[in-house]
């Protein structure tokens, strides 16, 4: 089932197999789209179950037919542990996908273990930094922050998306880049994240929701409610540019 509710497109598909199937075709799409119009293409990855909804990726004829050499991968947000510990988002995404795929390693942006909370975050935002000085990212020239080409998220029965949770203070941040959470209502309490002036400035947002858990939630993103003063996180994704949503039957069944 295909419609489109205010500015956003939404899929609802009854298999795991075709949400998997039209991701892989969007996100290649994406690819070639940015790679032709700039030579590069700035892709953001969260965590949790996305990464297994990518895995149509790194085979026929996706695989064969992405410019891997023109990928630049980022990380929405990403709990501060080693980089093999089987809570990291970086891990998760390597040994799912990454690993699979010819992306030179210099173009996989992961934050620095070895660092604090708050400073993993300084390090990771003066890399965004770096990568927009080096025209590897976009600038917006209407909000000033990054202006990455996709990003794609999950979310959380909660509501939540990145480590943006639900009446946290780190959703109403409007400065910063790349924050820290340590009280994290999600284990592991520390983490990183883009804030959402970073999320909006998005050219391309993809929300890859699955699961009966995740239907209030978006429900209430979908119902064009923004007037509540207790609005869930994934309510505040709004971009510059186009939202697409990928469901799966219960996630959509209340729509």
């Amino acid at each position: 089932m295909e419609f489109t509710k205010g500015k956003a497109k939404v899929h609802i598909f009854d298999a795991d197999e075709d949400l998997s199937v039209s991701l892989a075709k969007y996100t290649a799409a994406m690819s070639e789209k940015f790679v032709q119009e700039r030579g590069a293409f700035s892709v953001v990855l969260s965590g949790g179950y996305l990464i297994k909804y990518m895995n149509k990726l790194v085979e026929p004829p996706y695989v064969d037919s992405v410019d891997w050499a023109k990928w630049h991968v980022f990380w929405l947000d990403e709990r501060v542990v080693p980089k093999d510990h089987e809570d990291s988002n970086y891990k998760l995404a390597y040994d799912g996908f990454l690993s699979k795929v010819p992306i030179p390693p210099s173009q996989i942006y992961a934050i620095n273990d070895a660092l604090s909370a708050e400073g993993a975050a300084d390090d990771y935002e003066a890399c965004l930094k770096e990568s927009v000085k080096n025209k590897v990212v976009d600038l917006s020239a209407t909000t000033g922050f990054p202006k990455f080409n996709l990003m794609l998220l999950g979310m959380g029965p909660d509501g939540h998306v990145a480590s943006l949770f639900p009446r946290h203070p780190l959703v109403h941040e409007k400065k910063r880049w790349v924050t820290f959470i340590k009280d994290s209502p999600k284990p592991p309490p520390e983490r990183i994240t883009f804030t959402f002036p970073v999320i909006n400035s998005s050219a391309y947002i993809a929300l890859v929701v699955v699961g009966a858990a995740e239907a209030g939630p978006v429900h209430r993103a979908l119902s064009n409610d923004s007037e509540s003063s207790d609005m869930l996180p994934v309510q505040m994704v709004s971009p510059e540019g186009e939202t697409t949503w990928f469901l799966d039957k219960e996630a959509g069944s209340k729509l």
